[in-house]
């Protein structure tokens, strides 16, 4: 007798256009077909169940390719255009400020900006205190304490911190109430203030910035420290840190997060990394912020230090304060990613000495070309015309006056295009008059890119440092209102290939406060800025500079279309 056989049911593949829009029949696709046995049909209650199995199944299937089918997007995507992506405005930017370091007797000033234009409309930009300093780890974690001598030993009590808070309504420091107009304010008072975020949305994040700038006239620690804040990340690099007796650094970090971060700080010299083991796996607490003076840390009095803060877990701000007694003080500027060619704009051309500092954090030795844009182009400096610096070590040289008193940049480029090694610079600018002396320090930039505005710009004391790295290029310069009134202005420069630029920053019609500057690129080669603050205060020549960098206010998002095919997918 022929024994029954059951033959197993046929599933149709669904299929799709390129569209992602017309589907085969789903109903039959989902609908199994099973064959009837030769012999006869089984029983409910104990025969072969195979063929209700396979029925439940697709009707599992079916109901599944349904509900896909049922919702499709409301603009349906195209699947051809899988992959590519459409430009949009940012929506949300933060970015945070370190503690001043401005004594008893100095004051520091904060300003945010946004450029005008944004397509989107709505939205806030604050910026708020974050918790007075602390040195104590989080109860959470196990790692040490600050080490003793660092400011942040003593925590600023709750009162004081809840005081500073109530000043501004709900809570905030300072708000801007305008794209296009900046906003400015000061910063808590007295010797142990704390760190500052900001967060603007909507319309105010498109560009959005926050300049910290710190006067103070004390004779020992006289200077003007500026920087433009940062949003917080897990790695940073400071090169031209020092431990000498004449030096008080500090590292500064600042938790604006909800979480713990525990944090490594690196040192190198020119022997190679140091090791620190009060300055691993520190606790920063959310909401606090810590100062630790290097020379607590490290024992040894180190000329020139190239200096790494790691987040191992959460994120921080991290900022590098540098007083040299009597000689000046700034915060020396993060050196972003190691890489092998790097140019540091922003060269004044009455700098009376300059001292370059470089570490190579790889495995590779780098030997390094010199060279420095002039208002002609680039040229090799007599005397310092490549630096060799060992793998893991950091090398530096005094340059002197080494853009002939013309304004300039520096790039360090490999000395052979086929080895090239990674590396992060910077570089000390000493600037005197009549005796007294104020130091600044630049790093390593990125192109302005599109746009790059910088805050807290002054009447009569901006000035513009615009370098062509290839080609030659058109930018066009901005000055916005002032925060106090005044009409924009802008002008178009145009720039050598491979030369530098300076100019008095364009200030607005009517100008009351501070303003705003942007820098955009026209045409030509990339571009990369700096601006100089420059205000003489008791006959010291103080001055700052700070980069301009692309503000990536234009993200780039994907494009997504249905494609129920991927239910199908082992």
């Amino acid at each position: 007798m022929k024994k029954p056989s059951l033959k197993a049911p046929s599933l149709k593949k669904p299929s799709f256009d390129k569209r992602g829009k017309s589907f085969d029949d789903l109903g039959d696709a989902a609908e199994p077909v099973a064959a009837k046995p030769a012999g006869p049909r089984p029983s409910a209650a104990g025969g072969p169940r195979t063929g209700v199995s396979l029925l439940a199944a697709a009707a599992v299937l079916a109901a599944v390719f349904g509900i896909a089918e049922l919702r499709s997007p409301a603009a349906p995507g195209s699947l051809g255009n899988a992959g590519r992506t459409t430009s949009a405005q940012v929506e949300r930017t933060a970015v945070v400020c370190p503690a001043p370091l401005q004594g008893v007797t100095g004051n520091t000033d904060l300003t945010m900006f946004t450029p005008a234009g944004a397509a989107a409309s709505g939205g806030s930009a604050t910026l708020t205190d974050v918790a007075g300093q602390s040195g104590a780890p989080s109860d959470s974690a196990s790692a040490p304490a600050a080490p003793s001598g660092s400011p942040s030993a003593s925590p600023s009590s709750s009162a004081a911190a809840a005081s500073a808070a109530s000043a501004a309504p709900g809570g905030a420091r300072l708000s801007l109430s305008k794209a296009g107009v900046p906003a400015t304010g000061a910063a808590a008072s007295g010797d142990t203030p704390p760190g500052t975020a900001a967060v603007a949305t909507g319309a105010y994040a498109p560009g959005f910035t926050v300049s910290q700038t710190t006067t103070v006239t004390d004779a020992r620690t006289a200077g003007l420290s500026g920087l433009r804040c940062g949003p917080s990340g897990t790695d940073f690099w400071f090169a031209g840190a020092s431990t000498a007796s004449s030096r008080t650094d500090y590292v500064n970090l600042v938790n604006a997060d909800t979480a713990p971060a525990v944090v490594d700080v690196k040192f190198f010299g020119d022997k190679g990394q140091i090791d620190v083991d009060a300055a691993t796996g520190l606790t920063v607490a959310p909401g606090s912020t810590q100062s630790l003076r290097l020379s607590s840390l490290v024992k040894d009095q180190v000329t020139d230090l190239a200096v790494e803060v790691v987040a191992r877990s959460g994120r921080v701000g991290a900022a590098l304060h540098a007083i040299d007694e009597g000689k000046g003080a700034d915060y020396v500027p993060t050196a972003g990613a190691p890489a092998p060619t790097q140019v540091l704009p922003g060269l004044p051309a009455d700098a009376a000495s300059t001292r370059l500092v470089v570490a190579a954090p790889g495995a590779d030795d780098a030997d390094l070309k010199i060279q420095v844009s002039g208002k002609n182009g680039w040229f090799t400096p007599a005397g310092h015309e490549t630096i060799h610096v060992k793998a893991g070590m950091i090398a530096a040289v005094d340059l002197g006056n080494v853009t002939r008193n013309e304004v300039g940049a520096l790039r360090l480029s490999p000395s052979d295009p086929a080895h090239p090694t990674p590396v992060v610079a910077g570089l000390r600018i000493d600037r005197t008059q009549n005796g007294k002396s104020d130091a600044a320090w630049i790093a390593n930039s990125a192109p302005v890119g599109k746009r790059a505005s910088i805050a807290d710009n002054r009447a009569g004391a901006s000035t513009l440092y615009l370098t062509s790295t290839g080609d030659a290029a058109t930018v066009r310069v901005t000055a916005s209102a002032g925060s106090g009134g005044g009409t924009p202005a802008s002008k178009e420069v145009q720039i050598a290939a491979g030369a530098t630029v300076s100019l008095p920053a364009p200030e607005p019609g009517g100008l009351n406060g501070v303003f705003g500057l942007t820098v955009e690129t026209v045409s030509g080669g990339p571009v990369v800025a700096a601006r100089m603050l420059a205000v003489n205060t008791k006959d010291v020549p103080m001055f700052t500079v700070q980069s301009l960098t692309d503000d990536h206010s234009i993200v780039q998002v994907p494009h997504a279309a249905q494609d129920p095919g991927v239910l199908n997918r082992p």
